[in-house]
């Protein structure tokens, strides 16, 4: 692909990795940028603001299942990529109100690819040649692992939970358009991410903001689920290369190289918060006193692992953080940042338990 300077179209540019994605491309690299985000509770224009003003980044507000308003922002915009980041993301939502995920996770997928394909059909050859729809995805399509093994690219789909069966949905759509149509596709499948604007439904900010206001630290089941963590800020630059470096039609798995157990996860927060916040709530000897077993998520999987060698080895990629210094840094990011979490949090979502099922 011809990486002179182009136009990205990002789907949910507003939401936690499609805001990193965007602060990368306007930040590091001379491409223009389209924003369409639907503004749900989990997009936020805040986590933009320091690229907001920037002449070579635009918004629209507007859903991705509105075809009408996809296929003008083709027409207009013209772009030369689409990052398709938009969708409903937490598992626990999906198990309270599975209709939403599948509406924008399959629906709005399909309508993204049909106007793109519709868009890409008619435009020049050279600018067809250069063409990418790159469909960011989850890990959790791959199901549950056992105690050994890791997801690769060839590992079968085996979803658990509505959210993930609505991703492995999209997926199919998304390999549908390039092996019937010839469309030029890319996917990716990431491991979890965490870092600064993430919405404190997820574990790490919802311990880290729950564990300064002295409220318990909730862990499902007994924390021993294991999960591989990805940096945001790694992960953007990821998806940058996918999209500009990888073969067409190929899926790569993006992990961190970093498997850890929920109870280690909510453990390290712990000990970084009675280091860097030792001033802490209703005299509490550790942040740890805070933690709360309580019952496990309905079809909870039990263990995530990424190879992510195919990324690594192809596309010469591999994170710049680790855990240790990437939670660090996160940290930090919500010690330094609490009007961002506080405006967050005057909606409709208080830290409170969903997917009890």
């Amino acid at each position: 692909m011809n990486v002179l300077p182009g136009k990205f179209l990002i789907t949910g540019g507003a939401g936690f990795i499609g805001s990193a994605v965007i602060r990368y491309l306007i930040n590091q690299t001379e491409h223009e940028v389209f924003n369409l985000d639907k503004l749900t509770y989990a997009g936020n224009l805040e986590s933009l603001i320091n690229v907001s003003d920037n002449p070579r980044y635009h918004f629209m507000q507007g859903d991705i299942c509105d075809s009408g308003l996809v296929s003008k922002i083709f027409t207009d915009f013209q772009p030369t990529v689409v990052m398709h980041l938009a969708a409903e993301s937490h598992v626990d939502r999906s198990i309270d109100g599975p209709a939403q995920f599948i509406q924008t996770n399959i629906v709005g997928t399909s309508v993204m690819l049909e106007c793109a394909r519709k868009y890409w059909s008619y435009i020049a050859a050279e600018k067809k040649i250069n063409f990418r729809f790159h469909h960011i995805s989850t890990d959790e399509v791959y199901g549950s692992l056992g105690d050994r093994g890791f997801f690769t690219e060839e590992t079968s789909y085996n979803p658990s939970s509505p959210y993930s069966a609505s991703k492995a949905s999209s997926d199919h759509l998304v390999r549908a358009w390039h092996r019937t149509y010839g469309f030029p596709i890319l996917i990716t499948n990431c491991s979890n991410n965490y870092g600064p604007y993430q919405f404190p439904e997820k574990l790490i900010p919802l311990m880290i903001l729950n564990a300064l206001d002295g409220k318990p630290l909730p862990v499902y089941g007994n924390g021993q689920q294991v999960r591989d963590w990805l940096y945001v800020e790694d992960h953007s630059q990821a998806l940058y290369k996918v999209v500009t470096k990888g073969k067409v039609g190929e899926t790569y798995n993006i992990g961190g190289h970093n498997e850890k157990t929920n109870i280690e996860v909510v453990h390290t927060i712990c000990t970084l918060l009675d280091e860097l916040c030792p001033n802490r709530p209703n005299n509490l000897k550790s942040y740890r006193d805070l933690i709360t077993f309580v019952t496990d998520r309905p079809g909870h999987d039990k263990r995530y692992a990424i190879d992510a060698n195919k990324i690594r080895y192809e596309l010469n990629w591999i994170p710049k953080d680790t855990f240790n210094t990437g939670l660090r840094k996160t940290v930090n990011w919500y010690l330094n940042n609490k009007n961002w979490y506080q405006h967050v949090q005057d909606g409709s979502y208080q830290r409170q338990r969903l997917g009890i099922g």
